[in-house]
């Protein structure tokens, strides 16, 4: 349960197309003056240097991150670009950041972050990083502080769920979930990130959220080779209550680019 450490895989193209929707969502967000609260429930340690020993034995940020900024995925004032570029001006041209410290670097002085973790190594280096935010850390299990922060002050706002999936379970139990919090909080934007696995293990867990009665839902998927011979993960996708408006056009400029990397 508490193995996962993400740095394996940090700037993977699945981190492309999740960070990318979610820079989009924080970009609408903070066009009014209004403040808001992001949440999350697996932070990891929200900064990772892509030239560590980690990320270059599985090579998957060379194939992710890197190929997309060299190909010029998306333009300077891209908040995703945005986002990446106040990182490596801080923290070395190697670095890339998580969901938390994309959320920090988009967001304002009057805006709310709290980010749960609960793997020890990685609470501590998420603590140190998004301390100069003034971001709200805990180190818990993330659905259970979803359930005691929703609904939040300030109201407006968005949660992002983004487990390891090493607990199986949590496919079956997470379209409950989800329809709970969306119950508590039925302003709240709340983006759930799941793998597209070749076993499947994913489509039930589809099925039953579409079923659901969900607001604004906008469901998207992007497909991609397997990072090595015999790895499970071939896509990702993202299941978002109460999307925000043109994120359905953005989720269709990232199909153009995914289809790069299947050419």
């Amino acid at each position: 349960m508490l193995s996962y450490q993400h740095i394996y895989h940090a700037g993977n193209l699945a981190d492309v197309h999740k960070h990318a929707l979610l820079a989009e969502i924080l970009a609408y967000l903070t066009r009014k003056d209004k403040p808001l609260t992001y949440a999350e429930t697996h932070s990891g340690r929200g900064l990772y240097q892509l030239d560590s020993d980690e990320a270059v034995r599985t090579g998957e940020a060379s194939a992710g991150i890197e190929r997309a900024l060299l190909e010029g995925w998306f333009g300077e004032d891209h908040p995703l670009s945005r986002a990446i570029s106040g990182v490596k001006d801080q923290h070395g041209q190697s670095a890339y950041p998580g969901s938390p410290l994309i959320a920090a670097s988009l967001l304002r002085p009057q805006d709310s972050l709290h980010l749960a973790e609960l793997h020890p190594q990685e609470y501590r280096v998420l603590k140190n990083a998004v301390a100069p935010y003034g971001a709200r850390t805990y180190q818990q299990d993330g659905f259970e502080l979803a359930q005691s922060l929703l609904p939040p002050t300030p109201r407006r706002g968005m949660l992002l769920i983004d487990p390891s999936y090493e607990v199986k379970a949590d496919y079956d139990r997470l379209p409950n979930i989800i329809t709970t919090l969306n119950r508590k909080w039925n302003v709240g934007i709340i983006a759930l990130w799941y793998p597209i696995l070749t076993n499947g293990r994913h489509e039930a867990m589809c099925d039953a959220l579409r079923k659901r009665d969900l607001p604004k839902v906008l469901h998207h998927q992007v497909r991609f080779p397997a990072a090595r011979e015999g790895h499970g993960m071939v896509g990702s996708g993202m299941f978002i209550v109460n999307a925000t408006y043109g994120l359905e056009e953005a989720a269709g400029r990232l199909d153009a680019l995914f289809a790069r990397v299947q050419a």
